[in-house]
């Protein structure tokens, strides 16, 4: 089925490229310059998400945060790679670099969701 294209979808699209980074509902909705409600977000992320437009990452904060899929279908990196979780601004970069990891024999791993918390390479370099 062909999905509609709106401003208020352009307008969050628009949003999370620029940024490159993953970004919460939240930091989405401050970013907009309408007066979109949340729930209107969240069902927008989400057929992003069904679209394969975005991939979604579920932070050690509880939130769900979104980014723009570049390298998703890259299979080095595609389920298996870390996050960044930004304290301060807020936002989880993807990790460009694969993950190397063991695990006990018998078990099969089938995806990763791994997030490292701290301040990204913005916000260190003004502290």
């Amino acid at each position: 089925m062909e999905r509609r294209n709106t401003q208020t979808k352009e307008a969050v699209l628009d949003i999370l490229t620029k940024t490159g980074k993953a970004m919460s509902r939240d930091a989405i909705q401050n970013k907009v310059n309408s007066d979109i409600n949340r729930a209107t977000i969240y069902r927008i992320l989400n057929r992003f998400y069904e679209d394969g437009i975005v991939h979604r990452v579920v932070a050690d904060d509880g939130k769900q945060y979104f980014a723009v899929c570049v390298n998703c279908d890259d299979e080095v990196l595609k389920g298996h790679h870390f996050h960044f979780r930004c304290t301060n601004c807020q936002t989880i970069e993807c990790m460009p670099i694969p993950v190397n990891f063991s695990i006990p024999k018998g078990y099969q791993v089938k995806g990763v969701n791994c997030v490292l918390s701290g301040l990204c390479m913005d916000c260190a370099s003004y502290t």
